[in-house]
């Protein structure tokens, strides 16, 4: 077994470093607020992001990033896609020389339009990037059900490898060498719940549903590989299985932030969606490609205010008829 520093106190950042305490891994996890910290230690529970869930007995949380990084084999990063430049930037002095940086949240920088292992190479060209996304909600992993996602690395040893010291008895990780490819199912998908979350908000029945997230994957398949990423990948479980498991209810972020954009309620008081923050470069990344993608076209508009959700509804409902392979 070997030494893991997880960064970042959050509900996936708690869940994966109690699958490898609980697997045996000497675990350390990274968060900036005492409190959490404190009730991790002392209580067993991160009740803040994980609540009634009870954490392995040998996980240790530090508020002191040196401490979490001494020493350690393999670094995961679990912070937010917008904050992560800034935390590698920070934590560059700390990093262990030699342990992969495995990068595990979703997203796109959107000052940048660049994916995780992009604003890694930007900030640490020397580093030895991973990847890890799939299907697989906080809750499930931190109480150790059966959940299956896939590492990637630069080339198929290193993914292999990867994915052997990141598998647990609960967590099977699948090997892939195409990076891209999942970083771009893991962030594209994030803008598709939010859509499939508006049709649920606006009570538009289960037919609707299923119709956005067969048709959102389309997109997801055409502008992935505009992006690079290889067709298999978007099949694959950090593609279409990602989007199936954020597309299926309010457990996800994603699709809970959509349903209170559909219902019209207050936005100010829910938990992060990373696709809110990149709906809108997601969107010009597709039209900069000419990819055709007027669902996550339609989420950047909504979400930047400038047409309405049913006005948006209306638009789409009411676009050219096609050959359902276009």
């Amino acid at each position: 077994m070997s030494r893991i520093a997880v960064i970042g106190g959050g509900a996936w950042g708690t869940a994966l470093a109690s699958a490898y305490a609980r697997a045996g891994h000497a675990t350390t996890l990274y968060a900036r607020d005492a409190a959490t910290v404190a009730s991790i230690n002392e209580r067993r529970r991160n009740e803040r992001y994980l609540p009634g869930i009870e954490l392995p007995a040998d996980l240790a949380a530090t508020a002191d990033p040196g401490a979490a990084l001494a020493g350690a084999a393999t670094v995961l990063m679990v912070v937010p896609a917008q904050a992560l430049r800034g935390a590698l930037r920070d934590l560059t002095p700390l990093l262990p020389p030699d342990a992969p940086v495995i990068l595990c949240s979703k997203g796109i920088e959107r000052s940048t339009g660049l994916f995780a292992s992009q604003v890694l190479a930007d900030v640490l060209p020397q580093a030895r990037a991973g990847i890890l996304s799939g299907p697989s909600f906080a809750t499930d992993v931190a109480a150790g059900l059966p959940t299956a996602v896939t590492v990637a690395a630069p080339g198929p040893a290193d993914a292999a490898a990867l994915a052997e010291t990141l598998s647990t008895a609960a967590l099977r990780c699948y090997a892939t060498d195409d990076m891209l490819g999942v970083e771009a199912g893991g962030a594209l998908k994030n803008v598709l719940a939010i859509a499939a979350g508006i049709v649920a908000g606006r009570g538009l029945g289960a037919s609707a549903s299923a119709a956005l997230v067969t048709r959102g994957f389309v997109e997801l398949r055409r502008l992935g590989e505009a992006l690079g990423a290889r067709p298999d990948t978007l099949m694959g479980l950090s593609g279409l299985g990602d989007l199936i498991l954020t597309c299926s209810g309010a457990q996800s972020r994603n699709f809970a932030y959509g349903l209170a954009v559909g219902r019209g309620d207050d936005l100010s008081g829910l938990k992060l969606a990373e696709g809110a923050f990149s709906a809108g470069i997601t969107a010009r990344l597709a039209d900069e490609r000419g990819v055709e993608a007027p669902i996550i076209a339609t989420v950047a508009a909504i979400l930047a205010g400038t047409v309405s959700v049913e006005a948006a509804i209306q638009t789409l409902l009411a676009r050219p008829l096609k050959r359902e392979a276009d």
